[in-house]
């Protein structure tokens, strides 16, 4: 259903050069947002490039790919690559300097928790993070507070066609009529990690 998708609709771009110019815009709307207010110290403090946002960005999605992985009980890799294209997609059109990448990923994994139906509570989600009672109750108040913003970011378009169960089924069928090939599964720790998803949509 792919071909009929909000992701290739919206979200599938023809040329590298449009998610380039989608992050110069959210960078320069910012950055005349801080000039609006008229205090200089802060339009000098907020003054990331767009290339130094998207370097921001790439940091977290490997903190993203390292929480997943660790994540118990172990999560599905669809729920990890449903949270990374949220991430992506949400600092398309917005900027680290107004949202922090740290709680836009926690909330993308927990969004992509739910629409992926990977059954976890809030409380097993936050007993993930390392942290004492309290900054779990923190965290999690962020998290809840964010979600609706992620949403109304993502347009609404919450469902992430991943190439991640066609791979595991191509694994299967190659198992199946190849009886003598040696397992194959090592082969498929290393794929698609989220550096390799731009390739995947030409962008994000």
């Amino acid at each position: 259903m792919y071909h009929i998708s909000t992701q290739r609709k919206h979200w599938t771009f023809s040329s590298d050069s449009e998610p380039v110019r989608l992050r110069a815009q959210a960078n320069g709307r910012w950055r005349a947002k801080i000039r609006a207010t008229g205090k200089a110290q802060l339009s000098e403090i907020f003054s990331l490039e767009p290339h130094e946002e998207l370097i921001i960005c790439k940091y977290y999605e490997k903190r993203l790919l390292d929480f997943c992985n660790a994540f118990k009980p172990a999560m599905p890799k669809s729920v990890l690559g449903t949270a990374c294209m949220y991430f992506k997609r949400f600092y398309l059109n917005n900027s680290v300097m107004e949202h922090h990448p740290r709680i836009i990923m926690l909330t993308c994994m927990f969004l992509a928790c739910k629409v992926d139906e990977f059954n976890v509570s809030s409380a097993q989600f936050v007993a993930n993070l390392g942290e004492n009672p309290v900054g779990q109750e923190k965290i999690l108040e962020q998290i809840l507070e964010y979600e609706l913003l992620l949403i109304q970011q993502l347009n609404f378009h919450l469902i992430v066609h991943n190439p991640y169960r066609p791979f595991e089924g191509f694994l299967i069928d190659l198992k199946t009529r190849y009886p003598v090939l040696e397992n194959p599964e090592p082969s498929q720790q290393s794929y698609l990690v989220p550096q390799e998803q731009d390739l995947m949509l030409k962008v994000i």
